[in-house]
C-alpha cells in the first residue's frame, strides 16, 4: 500500500537517518522507542507534514490518511458534529462515526464541554471521517487514567476489526499497546534515529518481552 523513504541523514536531520518503510494494507503496527528519539517526528513524515524531510514514495499511489495528534486539536468554537462536518462528513456519517465512537449524545456539545478521553474519541470520529487507508496515532492513551485508556484501546482494536483493510501506525511508550493492539512492531532507536526493529507479532510473539530484550541490549 505504502512504500516510502525519509532519509534524514541526507539532509542533515537533527533526528532521523535514512529509514525505509512499507506499509500493507491491515497492518496494525506499534512504533516504539526511547522517549524524544524521534518517534512523532516519523509518524509526521509518513505524514508528510515535515517540509524538510520530502518523503519520497515508492511506486504505489499514496494512500489517504487520518491522523489522531497528540491533543486533539478540534476546533473550540464548533461543535462535536460540526468538526465532524468539517472534514466532509455528511449527516448520516456524522451519525454513524459518533455512535461508533459512543459519542451520539455528545454531538452538540463543544471541545471544552468533553472531558480527555471523549475529546480523543471525537478526534478519532473525525479522522475516520475521511475513511482512510492509513490512520495514524499518535501517543493516543497519553495522559488518560487506566480505565479510560482501556476503554479507547478497546474501541481502536474494535474499529480495526470492522475495517481489516485499514492500516494503522501507533506511537507508543508501552509494549502492553502492542501487545492488544498490533500485529507488528517498529522500534526507533539511534543517533540519528533508525528503524532497528520491524518484526511480524503473528507468531505469537510479545511486543513486552521484545521490547525489553531489546532495551537491554542497548538497541
Amino acid at each position: 500500500m505504502l512504500e516510502l523513504r525519509v532519509d534524514g541523514a541526507a539532509v542533515a536531520h537533527p533526528v532521523l537517518g535514512a529509514i525505509e518503510v512499507r506499509v500493507r494494507a491491515g497492518d496494525r503496527i506499534c512504533l516504539l522507542g526511547p522517549s524524544g528519539v524521534g518517534k512523532t517526528t516519523l509518524l509526521n513524515a509518513i505524514a508528510g507534514l515535515d517540509p524538510r524531510l520530502n518523503p519520497s514514495p515508492g511506486a504505489d499511489s499514496l494512500p489517504r490518511v487520518g491522523y489522531l495528534f497528540q491533543e486533539h486539536r478540534l476546533l473550540p468554537w464548533r461543535t462535536v458534529r460540526q468538526n465532524l462536518a468539517m472534514v466532509g462528513a455528511n449527516p448520516t456519517e456524522i451519525e454513524r462515526l459518533l455512535n461508533a465512537v459512543g459519542l451520539l449524545d455528545a454531538a452538540d456539545r463543544l471541545p471544552d464541554q468533553l472531558s480527555l478521553g471523549m475529546a480523543r474519541r471525537a478526534a478519532l470520529a473525525r479522522s475516520l471521517a475521511i475513511e482512510p487507508d492509513l490512520l495514524l496515532l499518535d501517543e493516543p492513551f497519553a495522559s488518560l487514567d487506566p480505565d479510560r485508556a482501556a476503554e479507547l484501546r478497546e474501541l481502536i482494536a474494535r474499529l480495526l476489526d470492522e475495517q481489516p483493510q485499514m492500516a494503522m501506525i501507533c506511537v507508543t511508550h508501552d509494549a502492553r499497546d502492542a501487545d492488544q493492539l498490533a500485529n507488528r512492531l517498529w522500534y526507533l532507536a539511534g543517533r540519528p534515529a533508525t528503524l532497528r526493529w520491524d518484526r511480524s507479532l503473528s507468531a505469537g510473539a510479545s511486543a513486552s518481552l521484545i521490547s525489553e530484550e531489546l532495551r537491554l541490549l542497548g538497541v
